[in-house]
């Protein structure tokens, strides 16, 4: 999958975000923009959409997250810290049934 990337203090995560859903859930790999696609429940104003992907993520992997770019945009680059490419597609696995 080539939207995670190993980097020495973890992984990049390319997301693609669509906002105002009824929850929080990762639906698929987008093969063509190379982005793992997910769907927040919050709207894109004053950093909420922001706050809850990290928070999310975070929550999901047990590990400190941020954005590294795409803050204004619905596509996104997460870094999560300490955490490898496999441990995270494994993570992905379990809870969402992606490969």
């Amino acid at each position: 999958m080539k939207a995670v990337t190993e980097t020495n203090d973890g992984i990049l995560v390319d997301i693609e975000v669509s906002p105002k859903s009824k929850k929080f859930e990762i639906i698929g790999y987008n093969e063509w923009r190379e982005r793992i696609e997910i769907r927040i429940k919050s709207v894109p104003q004053k950093g909420k959409a922001n706050k809850e992907i990290v928070n999310e993520f975070s929550r999901l992997t047990g590990s400190q997250v941020e954005i590294v770019s795409g803050l204004k945009s619905h596509h996104k680059t997460l870094r999560v810290y300490n955490l490898s490419k496999s441990e995270f597609l494994h993570i992905l696995k379990d809870k969402f049934n992606l490969q």
